[in-house]
């Protein structure tokens, strides 16, 4: 059976989500402001934005705090992710945050990227997750 179709409308919202988020961004040292918006299989959208360190390591992508947000209100599984720059425009996750959406993702969970919508099978292909354990 084919996955239900993301309508226009949605992505939009998306988008809105993550740029409001990106404008909470904490980011004083790269100035790299970033945020990251997902609707659930559910149906919510929950959102996150980057929160920079002075000890760079222990600095957290959008998509971290996206998650936080997606457990602290409620849990459950990602069908759709928008992330995005300051400038508003579409940013493909790191290598990091590819493997943490992987790790909550619904059956079907199709992301924007600068390249358009495509599944986290394309963008992560090969993962590694809890069937290898």
């Amino acid at each position: 059976m084919e996955p239900e179709t993301i309508d226009p409308a949605t992505w939009e919202r998306l988008r809105v989500a993550a740029v409001a988020a990106m404008e909470r961004a904490y980011a004083p040292y790269s100035k790299f402001k970033v945020g990251a918006a997902a609707l659930t299989e559910g149906g919510r959208i929950v959102s996150g934005c980057n929160v920079e360190n002075a000890a760079y390591g222990v600095t957290l992508c959008a998509e971290c705090s996206m998650v936080g947000e997606l457990f602290a209100t409620g849990g459950g599984k990602l069908r759709a992710f928008y992330c995005v720059d300051a400038s508003g425009g579409p940013l493909m996750p790191c290598g990091r945050c590819r493997q943490l959406l992987s790790e909550h993702r619904g059956e079907n969970l199709e992301l924007m990227t600068p390249r358009g919508i495509q599944t986290m099978d394309q963008v992560l292909p090969d993962a590694f997750g809890p069937h290898n354990l």
